[in-house]
């Protein structure tokens, strides 16, 4: 077993301590050898606890939205990150920000920043979605509306009070084409507006039913 490389026995790219001692279950001395693998790099260490495999090891780039929901939980992708995931804005985010039930944080790691917003539990629940990753494993990211009611509820600098304001915002601010916004569901914002008590979400939900209206007129033309 000491001649299998370390990947065919752990199995994924990301792993965390059970499963790293699990695989080195055959040396008399597990910890000094998990010593031995930091150093050579053979390994990482993204958090206590959590590890990816070293570069020359992987057999697949790192999943970090799988490491997102690992690293610190319950919570799942949002924002910026998820937005871009859906292709609703077109600059991709290298931070990943999280919705998360403790207390906000950020964490410096070696495979990139990852960052957790505090939110009520009512509105933790609201909008989200299993997606599956390439190795049949799955992380938890915002829906697309959520990702983008969870975006407008969290800038508080933004003055938004009328849907004017908010499609300047969507339109000029965040740079979402009006084609992207007819796509998402009204229903779903609906629900998520309750949930959440925004004003800002009722609006979004507002805007999006005006563009869909206006489109099916168009087309019914």
């Amino acid at each position: 077993m000491k001649n299998i490389p370390l990947r065919k026995i752990i199995g994924h790219v990301e792993f965390d301590y059970q499963t790293l001692v699990e695989a080195l279950k055959g040396y008399s001395r597990p910890r000094t050898k998990i010593s031995a693998l930091l150093r050579k790099g053979t390994i990482i260490r993204v958090k206590k606890g959590l590890y990816v495999l070293g570069e020359e090891e992987r057999s697949q780039p790192v999943c970090r939205e799988l490491l997102a929901n690992l690293i610190y939980g319950p919570s799942y992708i949002s924002f910026e990150f998820a937005l871009f995931y859906y292709g609703l804005i077109p600059e991709r985010a290298e931070m990943i920000t999280s919705v998360c039930l403790g207390r906000s944080r950020t964490f410096d790691t070696p495979v990139g920043y990852f960052s957790y917003r505090m939110t009520p539990l009512e509105s933790f629940r609201a909008g989200m979605d299993r997606i599956a990753s390439d190795d049949d494993r799955a992380f938890l990211m915002a829906t697309a509306e959520k990702a983008l009611a969870d975006t407008l509820i969290s800038d508080r600098s933004a003055a938004i009070s009328t849907q004017r304001d908010l499609l300047d915002y969507l339109l000029n601010h965040l740079r979402i084409a009006p084609e992207s916004l007819r796509r998402l569901n009204h229903d779903r914002l609906l629900d998520i507006s309750a949930r959440c008590r925004s004003r800002r979400v009722r609006l979004l939900a507002a805007v999006v039913s005006s563009l869909q209206k206006a489109a099916a007129g168009v087309s019914n033309a």
